[in-house]
């Protein structure tokens, strides 16, 4: 629902369905800086209780706008309506508005405890405001370019057996919302009787080049590799050789749901703002896997390098202790080239489904990860999934990761799984590879993400949040000190922290690339509720 309107949506006839996902959104536009307040009195969220609003975060966008000018966001929670338990009810309408079912009511939980009751593992409300013309990523003195926003996202049904078969007189679903009581959402429904692909997503990846006679790679090394998208049944989702083109996905709808990347135009911010609708698809290389290091790369990547290249190194031996390259797809001189060209020629530009990754002439021997990760929405359905496969550099004797972290299930079990949110990937030994500090998205590191988003959750994590040991399997594996592995979870810390680190600037990482620095080796050793 975006504004009070709902957004079409195609299904195939016939379907059984259950409710995975619901996003509401409202926004207003403002001159001068009100904070939220405009959401109060105007727009689909004025009706509803906002008292108790009150700013808990803010971040500027690294990227500059076109114009030079930088955007601030800043995030509010704590509202009325945004702590209460309530329900999502939903029900089928024919083409006259009749109700054509019993109603499906959904338990969208409380702010404050998650329950066997909710019907939902994630469940963020929160209000943001956008100033969109500050005069650096410091200031936004005489701003008049504010946007407001609130959102309600529910993702991962925690009871898919509450499903329900779409009639085949069904033209919309009506939704009803608690906190929204006078209000009844219309969301128009076409039904499609023989569509040409099916349900789920699965994508598959090979290596082309084959290894030296012993079933190894050698350092030095160039591998091409190749990836099939499938739907559920197996069939191909686009024709051998080739992708579909950037254009032909954002703007002109994929028929078989592939999706790419489209931050630009629905921005995304970690924990806040719809990071499960960027879409991104991308192939990554990391290795090896004995490496102590393989769990995090600290080295930024900068905007230039995706401008430049098509695959991009992210983690060398020398600097990281572990090797990496990524690429997405389509490729980053295509992707954000485009985004930056004013012709956008490299939106239109062609997309293979090959791309080469090398390996070092200094690589260690022993085994490494080839990843592509992806999300497909077709008729009705957006999941994603992701492929591992591993290859042997230098030896054809495997070796074994040794992780410092762990326990994922203790709270990532059933439909909550890692199998099934976030990238449908439960192999963490990869994480690293991908999720690198980027020079316009500081925050990509794993650490910081999980620090991050557990840290934020609050009461419905159902934890203690200073014990390390829910996530950590040894001491070794917090003794890093560095503002990234810190503020990514502490909102302050002493003043003569400030004096001599700096104030915080970041609500992700406490400032700029320096966060990732480790700023001592005896501070910060002990730490008595870890139960380490």
């Amino acid at each position: 629902m975006d504004n009070g309107a709902g957004v079409p949506v195609k299904v195939r006839k016939g379907q059984k369905f259950y409710i995975n996902q619901i996003d509401l959104r409202a926004a207003v536009s403002a001159t001068t800086d009100e904070g939220v307040d405009g959401l109060k009195t105007s727009g689909d969220f004025a009706k509803l209780h906002w008292q108790g609003t009150e700013l808990v975060d803010q971040s500027f966008v690294l990227l500059a706008n076109a114009d030079g000018t930088f955007t601030r966001r800043r995030f509010y929670r704590g509202a009325k309506w945004m702590d209460k338990d309530g329900t999502v009810t939903i029900r089928q309408l024919d083409d006259k508005g009749r109700p054509l079912s019993t109603p499906i009511t959904l338990d969208t939980g409380s702010e404050e405890k998650r329950t066997g009751a909710d019907d939902f593992f994630t469940r963020r409300y929160r209000a943001i405001q956008w100033t969109n013309d500050c005069v650096s990523p410091e200031s936004c003195a005489g701003a008049t370019k504010y946007s407001e926003e609130a959102l309600v996202e529910l993702r991962y049904n925690e009871h898919p057996n509450r499903n329900f078969v779409i009639d085949s007189r069904t033209r919309a679903f009506e939704l009803k919302w608690s906190e929204n009581p006078s209000k009844k959402y219309t969301i128009p429904v076409e039904q499609v009787e023989r569509p040409e692909w099916d349900y789920g997503f699965s994508i598959d990846v090979k290596p082309l080049t084959p290894p030296r006679a012993n079933g190894a790679y050698a350092p030095g090394d160039s591998i091409k590799f190749q990836l099939t998208l499938r739907d559920g049944n197996g069939k191909r989702l686009h024709a051998p050789g080739s992708l579909p083109t950037y254009n032909e996905v954002v703007f002109e709808g994929n028929p078989a749901g592939i999706q790419y990347y489209r931050a630009f135009f629905d921005p995304t911010a970690t924990y806040y703002r719809r990071k499960h609708r960027e879409r991104m698809l991308m192939a990554e290389l990391i290795g090896p896997v004995q490496s102590p290091n393989l769990s995090v790369i600290r080295s930024p990547q900068e905007l230039s390098d995706f401008l430049d290249k098509d695959v991009q190194t992210v983690g060398t031996i020398e600097k990281d202790g572990v090797y990496s390259q990524f690429m997405t797809i389509p490729p980053g001189p295509a992707l954000f080239g485009g985004a930056f060209d004013p012709t956008h020629a490299g939106w239109a530009a062609p997309v293979s489904d090959t791309w080469t990754f090398k390996v070092p002439d200094n690589a260690p021997s022993g085994t490494y990860l080839t990843v592509v990760k992806g999300r497909r929405v077709y008729l009705g359905e957006d999941i994603p999934a992701s492929k591992v496969i591993e290859i042997q550099v230098g030896t054809p004797q495997k070796t074994e990761a040794t992780l410092h972290t762990g326990n994922c299930t203790t709270c990532h079990n059933g439909e909550s799984s890692a199998a099934k949110i976030n990238h449908a990937l439960e192999d963490r030994r990869v994480c690293a590879g991908c999720h690198v500090p980027l020079g316009f998205e500081l925050e990509g590191p794993i650490a910081v993400r999980n620090h991050f988003v557990h840290a934020r959750t609050g009461a419905r994590f159902g934890g203690d949040l200073s014990k390390c040991a829910t996530c950590h399997l040894d001491r070794e594996s917090i003794q890093r000190t560095s503002k990234a592995a810190c503020l990514s979870c502490h909102k302050s810390y002493p003043d003569w922290h400030v004096a001599k680190f700096g104030p915080i600037t970041d609500m992700y990482i406490g400032g700029g690339r320096e966060s990732f620095d480790q700023c001592s080796t005896t501070c910060h050793t002990d730490h008595p509720n870890s139960h380490l």
